[in-house]
C-alpha cells in the first residue's frame, strides 16, 4: 500500500477509542499526522489518560501500520489523554452534559441516596442545571424523595427520534427504574436486564443540556456498576460511608474498584454521613454514636479527598419521606452542611479537571 495521507486515515479507521465506541478518526482523536518517506509521525488522544490505556491504542496503531505499510516503517506515535473539560465535547453519549458523577457506597444503609438527593438539590440551588439517574435498581428511592411517585415520564421529539422525557421536580431532571415498576413489587431481574434498562436511561432519554448528571449507584461493587463505566466515561464518582468500621472496610473496597485500572474514575472525595446524632432539643450537641472521623480517617489514609460530615438528624429523614429534601430548608444546621458540601464537591471537581488537564 503506498504511503500517503489518504491511505494512512484510512488504516487508522480500523483503530477504536475502546471508551467511545468509535474509531479515532472518525472521533477527530487524531491531532497530528505527519510522513516522510518511510517515517510516519501521529498524535493521537484517548478519552482514558491512563498510561496502559495509551500504551494500548500506540501498540493498535503501530500494529495496524506496520502490518499495511511494512515492518521497516518507523512511527513515531504520540498518545495523550484528553482533557477533563473537553471529554463532554467527545461524548458520544450525553455530549450537551458537562459533568457526569456517580454517587456509590460499599454497603447499603449509609444515605448514598439521602446525599445525592441533596447533593442534587444544593447544585440547583446554586444556579446549576442538574439532573439524576437513580440507577439503584432492586431499591429505587428518589420517586419518593422528590414527591413523584405517581409521576411517569413522557415521550418527546428529537430530530425526528421519540425518546423519553425525564420527570421534573425542583427544577431537577430525574429518571429511575421506579418509574417504570408496580412500587409495591419487588423487581427481580438478572444482571444483564438491569443493566440494559441502566443502559436506556442514558441512550433513550433526552436530558438537553446540563451542568451535572448524578447517578445514583446501588450499594456494593457489582455488574451494574461495571456496565455503567462501559457505558457512560464519569468524570469521577464521590463515595458515601458512615463513621463505623463495618461500613469503612466496604467504602475502602468502593474507593478501590473505582481506582483499578480497567475502571480508572477519578474519585472526587469520601463523605460521612450520619457523622453524629444531634437531637433537636440539645441542638449544640453532638453524639458519636458510630464512631468519630471514620470516614475523614479512611480519606486521609487513602490519599483522596474528605468532602465533609453530615449529621444524623431527625429533619433529614423527615424531609426524605415527605418529598423535599433537606437542603431546601432554609438556614437550618442540615442545609448549611449540605451547602457546603455543594461547594467542596463542586471546588474539588474542577482541581481534578485542572490536574487532568496537566497530566494530559
Amino acid at each position: 500500500m503506498e504511503l500517503n495521507r489518504e491511505n494512512l486515515l484510512e488504516i487508522l479507521s480500523v483503530v477504536i477509542e475502546p471508551d467511545l465506541k468509535k474509531d479515532i478518526v472518525s472521533l477527530n482523536l487524531v491531532e497530528l499526522l505527519e510522513f516522510d518517506g518511510d517515517k510516519v509521525k501521529l498524535v493521537v488522544n484517548v478519552s482514558n489518560p491512563a498510561m496502559h490505556a495509551r500504551k494500548r491504542m500506540q501498540e493498535a496503531i503501530e500494529f495496524n501500520l506496520k502490518r499495511n505499510f511494512g515492518s521497516t516503517l518507523q512511527i513515531d506515535c504520540t498518545v495523550k489523554g484528553i482533557p477533563a473539560e473537553s471529554r463532554a465535547a467527545r461524548r458520544t453519549i450525553l455530549p450537551e452534559v458537562k459533568h457526569i458523577v456517580a454517587i456509590a457506597s460499599g454497603k447499603g444503609g449509609v444515605g448514598k441516596s439521602t446525599v445525592t438527593a441533596n447533593l442534587a438539590g444544593g447544585l440547583a440551588k446554586a444556579g446549576y442545571r442538574v439532573g439524576i439517574v437513580d440507577a439503584d435498581i432492586y431499591g429505587p428511592s428518589m420517586p419518593t424523595m422528590f414527591d413523584v411517585v405517581k409521576d411517569r415520564p413522557t415521550m418527546i421529539d428529537v430530530e425526528g427520534k421519540p425518546m423519553i422525557n425525564p420527570v421534573l421536580s425542583y427544577g431537577i431532571k430525574m429518571l429511575s427504574i421506579g418509574f417504570f415498576t408496580d412500587q409495591d413489587n419487588a423487581v427481580v431481574w438478572r444482571g444483564p436486564m438491569a443493566a440494559k434498562a441502566l443502559t436506556q436511561m442514558f441512550t433513550d432519554a433526552y436530558w438537553g443540556e446540563m451542568d451535572f448528571l448524578l447517578i445514583d449507584l446501588p450499594p456494593g461493587t457489582g455488574d451494574i456498576h461495571l456496565s455503567l463505566v462501559q457505558t457512560v466515561p464519569l468524570d469521577g464518582v464521590v463515595i458515601v460511608s458512615t463513621p463505623q468500621e463495618v461500613a469503612l472496610a466496604d467504602a475502602r473496597r468502593g474507593v478501590n474498584m473505582f481506582k483499578m485500572d480497567s475502571i480508572n474514575v477519578p474519585v472526587i472525595g469520601l463523605v460521612e454521613n450520619m457523622a453524629w446524632f444531634t437531637p433537636a432539643e440539645l441542638p449544640e450537641n453532638k453524639y458519636y454514636i458510630f464512631g468519630r472521623d471514620g470516614a475523614k480517617n479512611l480519606a486521609e489514609g487513602m490519599g483522596v479527598p474528605f468532602l465533609g460530615h453530615i449529621p444524623l438528624v431527625q429533619s433529614v429523614r423527615e424531609a426524605g419521606d415527605a418529598g423535599r429534601p433537606a437542603v431546601f430548608q432554609e438556614n437550618s444546621p442540615t442545609a448549611l452542611a449540605f451547602e457546603e458540601l455543594v461547594r467542596t464537591f463542586v471546588s474539588n471537581l474542577n482541581r481534578l479537571k485542572e490536574i487532568s488537564a496537566v497530566n494530559a
